[in-house]
């Protein structure tokens, strides 16, 4: 026999240490486990049994309860033998149950949810070029003012210039009924994505937000047009590329092509931030292979930053004129590297030789020469020539040598025939008096990256042209990276190669001749990226299965029992409809006044009960044949300044609660009609009320929600009269065994989880009449026309209400109703929507 224990401790009980209580709702629990238990509500405890919320007597203590004599005398017979051993260590947590499938983890939200900026803080103003595409980098403008704050990260300021890149793009949703909220949107685009791609956009994100010399990332924002997703950053006004003029002429004084003293100090100053720009994304592990002029842009001090977003435009343009000069080859010789190569070069883009060789072996290309490794030397190339345009000017591109036939069997002679004409301009425009630049430069421009200078020797370089050695004394600190450990490169990484990629591209065409179909070719834009399957998981969601008509004025509530659904209405009637095809079954007529609230009784017989605006109650019986007239009916006593029932809702001991103009909440026996007892505590209007674990909820115009015990209708809790400035009035309440939920005028949604106030959310643009709860799933709507779908999750340290989705109405929604699968919106058009879950 297993003795009596407390369900907290799980220690049996004796008439001395451990001395069993009894709280209101009959349960036993030991006095030192009594006053461990929290109490979040005054003079109330949460049984740690049953979880119902009874009265304690916080003065007095445990004391003051009765012990339980019966459990103490069991315990004493069998004080000689041992007491059992429990395996049970508590009461484990509830979850919440899956009444829809799943969009993301909880972990997966908390990772990214951070990083999506709002839907309203950005608009394009230009569109981009063709010229841009794949990759798009246009200028953005915020719409907050200056003192707006966006999700705690970042201002943005009114005419704030932005630049974008296109990460991916989200397929078109045709379900007219059902949209899916912005949030829930990007999550899937993100979920879409391939782990890899997701793994290289988090550290982007990290790192340009602990990097001071690189362009910060603001987040992810999706255009709502066509479902594009970019990685948002700040754009400063002015790049390298732009005020390329304005360089050169302050390097020549305005007088000549050769650099003056002052043009070389101020070659030097740009040249040194642009090392330390590159020293900054080394440090991080990344590494581009791949830069422009355009790449670099400039702050208002002068200071130089490395912008992400056009350093990935730039990977793209690389990739697309790759994948277009070779889309019909099997191999590439010396010739079709070195017209590439020209290309580029004229094009302004550096790419340095082993990240181009790189590329071409990832479109499947068999080369006739192997190539070196990419790595953070890789940079340098590119830095290099980024130096040499600033110093010669565009004669580097016009002195580009041409592929002919003394060149075109021989890759090295083309490249050394550049070299050494670079060179040749470099000596005229330095003279002799700069030879350890120079030869730095020449250095950098070695095909064996292990050759090159790294950028921090570079950085030292261009320093000495502004203090001698001897007189640099933190010419020694630098910040270097290690040189061995393994680095990212954002052009051969999985954000760049935003089209298709041509390898699988042939895979795909092979498998459709197989199966004697036909593809069209996807577009440039990634739509394909997230895939036939999250298309299907949008189509099958919330769709529309019937519109119920018959009422004549506004729905008031819902109710579903006994195979029926039940409504009311202004128009002072009861409608019943069969959930087999919800046909019209019957009207139940009798109420001379609005019919405001409706509830179904699940007894022998089954009832159905409905509250007018003068305080009538009917009770009408479902036994099939359903009747004309009420089983019974009643009225409230009217009070002269206040009338009408607001709220109806039933308990398990057989009692209507009815919530009153006149402020209170009564308690009517539903044997006889009587009053069995009033409530009192509102100051305005008792709006709501709902039941869960023997407490009554009563949500009131006041703003305040009141808990009442249904043992002895003593009240229990006030909430609400603590937020002041808050208050606003209580329109509906949701309760279950942990969570409360409570919408108001506002538009706003307050959540309590395990009696622990969690937070405030707006959901709505107007009041919220409608509210229900089942299982994580929250539905919500109101004046706006809009049903919002969200999903609870967390616990007592962190709770979220995340925005799934919505339904477009074209009417005010007054009621809400979940059954299996089903939700039932009750309209001010006079309409029923049932909406199912195809999922």
């Amino acid at each position: 026999m297993e003795l009596p224990e407390c369900p907290v401790c799980l220690q049996t009980y004796d008439g001395d240490g451990t001395i069993p209580r009894v709280l209101a709702c009959g349960h036993s629990v030991c006095e030192a486990c009594l006053v461990q238990l929290p109490q979040h509500f005054t003079d109330t405890v949460r049984c740690p049994a049953c979880t119902q919320l009874v009265k304690y007597p916080t003065q007095q203590g445990p004391s003051a309860l009765p012990k339980n004599i019966d459990l103490l005398r069991i315990c004493l017979e069998h004080s000689s033998s041992s007491a059992s051993s429990s395996n049970n260590s508590g009461k484990a947590k509830q979850s919440f149950e899956n009444d829809h499938p799943r969009f993301w983890s909880d972990e997966f939200y908390a990772t990214w949810k951070d990083w999506i900026l709002p839907e309203d803080v950005v608009s394009i103003e230009s569109e981009p070029s063709d010229d841009e595409q794949p990759g798009l980098c246009s200028v953005l403008r915020g719409r907050f003012g200056s003192t707006s704050k966006l999700k705690g990260r970042v201002c943005f300021k009114d005419h704030h210039s932005l630049s974008l890149a296109q990460i991916v793009s989200l397929p078109s949703v045709n379900d007219s009924k059902f949209k899916f909220s912005y949030v829930a949107l990007m999550m899937k685009c993100l979920d879409g994505m391939k782990e890899e791609e997701r793994n290289e956009l988090g550290l982007i994100l990290r790192v340009s937000t602990k990097l001071s010399r690189i362009c910060k990332a603001y987040g992810l924002w999706r255009d709502s047009v066509d479902g594009r997703l970019f990685l948002v950053c700040e754009r400063h006004k002015v790049n390298l590329s732009g005020k390329f003029d304005d360089f050169r002429n302050g390097f020549s004084g305005g007088c000549g092509d050769s650099l003056n003293k002052d043009g070389v100090c101020g070659f030097a100053m740009i040249g040194i931030n642009i090392c330390e720009a590159l020293i900054d994304l080394h440090s991080e592990g990344l590494v581009a292979g791949s830069f422009g002029l355009s790449c670099f842009c400039l702050d208002e001090l002068g200071g130089i930053y490395v912008d992400l977003n056009e350093t990935l435009v730039m990977g793209r343009k690389v990739r697309r004129k790759i994948m277009n000069a070779v889309s019909t080859r099997e191999m590439v010789r010396d010739r079709q590297v070195g017209e590439i190569c020209n290309e580029l070069l004229k094009n302004q883009v550096f790419v340095c030789p082993e990240l181009l060789f790189e590329l071409l072996q990832k479109e499947d290309i068999a080369l006739e020469n192997g190539c070196y490794p990419v790595g953070y030397n890789s940079d340098v190339w590119s830095l290099a020539c980024v130096l040499l345009h600033l110093l010669i000017g565009n004669e580097l591109f016009q002195h580009v040598p041409e592929i002919n036939e003394e060149n075109s069997s021989d890759l090295s002679t083309w490249y050394i025939s550049w070299v050494e004409g670079v060179k040749s301009l470099l000596e005229h425009k330095l003279g002799t008096e700069y030879l350890f630049l120079r030869q730095t430069l020449y250095k950098c421009l070695n095909t064996n990256p292990g050759s090159r200078p790294h950028v921090s020797d570079v950085r030292k370089c261009i320093r000495e042209l502004l203090i001698k050695p001897q007189f640099d004394v933190v010419a020694c600190v630098e910040n270097e990276v290690n040189k061995d450990s393994n680095c990212h490169c954002l052009i051969l990484g999985e954000l760049c190669p935003l089209p298709k990629e041509r390898s699988q591209a042939k895979k795909d065409h092979e498998s459709h001749e197989r199966d004697n179909g036909c593809h069209e070719e996807l577009d440039r834009q990634g739509k394909e990226r997230i895939g036939k399957s999250f298309t299907g998981d949008l189509s099958g969601a919330m769709v529309e299965l019937k519109d119920l008509q018959g009422h004549l004025d506004c729905i008031t509530g819902l109710a579903v029992g006994g195979d029926f659904l039940f409504s009311s209405s202004f128009d002072k009637t009861v409608r019943v409809w069969s959930l087999q095809d919800f046909s019209h079954v019957h009207t139940f007529r009798g109420h001379e006044h609005k019919v405001m609230a409706l509830a179904y009784v699940d007894d022998e017989p089954p009832l159905c009960i409905s509250g007018d605006s003068e305080g009538g109650i009917f009770i009408w019986g479902i036994t099939v044949p359903l009747g004309e007239g009420p089983l019974k009916k009643w009225y409230e006593q009217k009070d002269w300044r206040f009338s009408g029932i607001h709220a109806l809702t039933i308990s398990r001991r057989r009692y209507l609660y009815t919530g009153s103009g006149d402020r209170s909440i009564k308690a009517w026996s539903l044997q006889n009609g009587s009053l069995s007892c009033t409530m009192n505590g509102h100051r305005s209007v008792v709006s709501t009320l709902s039941v869960c674990d023997e407490v009554l909820y009563s949500g009131s115009w006041d703003g305040t929600i009141r808990l009442w015990s249904l043992n002895d209708h003593s009240p229990l809790a006030v909430l609400g009269e603590d937020m002041p400035r808050e208050m606003t009035s209580v329109l509906s309440i949701t309760a279950d065994r942990h969570t409360l939920v409570a919408s108001h005028e506002n538009g706003c949604v307050k959540v309590w989880r395990n009696d622990v106030y969690m937070k405030s959310e707006r959901l709505h643009n107007g009041a919220i009449f409608a509210i229900t709860m089942q299982g994580r799933w929250l539905y919500t709507g109101g004046w706006d026309k809009v049903v919002n779908f969200q999903e609870l999750s967390g616990d007592e340290f962190q709770f979220d209400v995340k925005p799934v989705g919505s339904i477009l109405s074209s009417a005010v929604i007054t009621a809400l109703l979940c059954w299996q699968g089903k939700i039932f919106v009750g309209y001010a058009d006079k309409s029923i929507k049932v909406y199912y879950n195809s999922n």
